[in-house]
């Protein structure tokens, strides 16, 4: 099925936020027939949020795409566009029925993006620092895996549900996750030996929506959703490769994306670099996967470990 254009899905995205009133939606949808789930069922919220996320076929993988522009905004400075990105995430879920925690998943992913020159839209492998002057490799975001740590159930320990309602919207046959804000303040993996690339803590805010259609989610019968678009923000300190340290100053990342059908679908540019340098990438990690998160800081610090270590070893 061909996904319908970014325009028209735009269009829509932005009719749901000004036409959304809640789940109550349209009655048709929210019959509660044998055949529609039902929006204010702790396990069919699940259900919901698991077709949209992959899919309830245990381990069919899931590709997602998105691009979009970064940013540079510095106090007393117009703000700068410094590159256009592409990225991707390949995924697969399990399900499982807890006895007291009800319907419960857990996802594992693979996720790419690569910072492309805004002129040319060719992937970016060394970069000329404008504030610094200095000449820095770019260290593409390559993580992996990114893994849910734990299952997401629709009921607590004490087998309580859990309602979601609060972030969806149904309104003219779509369905808007809000998804929430990720508020991120943790101890740098990047502090003591590498405060020439970075200073201090890890603060950022990212944010995340998708949008489908209504009839999908809410279809029993209906194991995942063909058509999803989506949203992803960022707000964060400087990137490490940037080698900035303690200046003022953030990153601002805005883009849109959707679900794919196939490899094919993806921009020749991403395909290209996933072939040559991520063939790995291609498919999602083991449903049990027992490893840690991988994250652009800790990729980072690899980075510059091991070419610390090649120095080393050429004295």
């Amino acid at each position: 099925m061909l996904h319908r254009s970014f325009r028209a899905a735009a269009a829509a995205v932005v009719g749901l936020v000004v036409a959304g009133a809640g789940l109550a939606g349209s009655p048709a949808l929210a019959a509660g027939r044998a055949t529609t789930l039902d929006p204010n069922d702790a396990d069919d919220q699940m259900r919901m949020q698991v077709k949209m996320s992959c899919s309830l076929v245990e381990g069919r993988p899931t590709l997602y795409w998105w691009s979009g522009r970064m940013w540079a905004r510095v106090p007393g400075e117009a703000n700068r566009l410094l590159f256009h990105v592409h990225g991707m995430n390949v995924r697969q879920c399990r399900t499982k029925q807890d006895p007291v925690r009800g319907f419960c998943y857990r996802s594992v992913s693979r996720e790419v993006m690569f910072y492309l020159d805004p002129r040319t839209d060719e992937v970016v492998r060394r970069w000329k620092n404008p504030w610094t002057g200095e000449e820095v490799d770019v260290v593409q975001v390559a993580n992996d895996p990114v893994n849910a740590r734990d299952w997401f159930c629709s009921r607590d320990q004490d087998g309580k549900p859990l309602d979601r309602s609060g972030n969806t919207f149904v309104a003219d046959e779509l369905l808007l996750e809000g998804g929430g804000a990720a508020r991120l303040f943790y101890a740098n993996p990047l502090a003591g030996d590498y405060q020439d690339y970075v200073g201090g803590a890890y603060h950022a805010m990212e944010f995340g929506s998708t949008a489908a259609s209504a009839r999908e989610a809410l279809d029993a019968r209906d194991t995942e959703l063909e058509d999803a678009v989506i949203s992803w923000g960022r707000i964060s300190r400087w990137l490490p490769w940037m080698k900035m340290g303690d200046r003022d100053g953030v990153v601002v990342f805005h883009t849109a994306g959707m679900r794919l059908d196939a490899w094919e679908q993806l921009p020749e540019v991403v395909r290209r670099e996933v072939e040559a340098n991520y063939p790995a990438y291609r498919a999602p990690p083991p449903l049990d996967d027992p490893r840690a998160n991988e994250t652009s800081w800790t990729v980072f610090k690899k980075y510059i470990d091991a070419r610390r270590a090649g120095e080393a070893a050429r004295k």
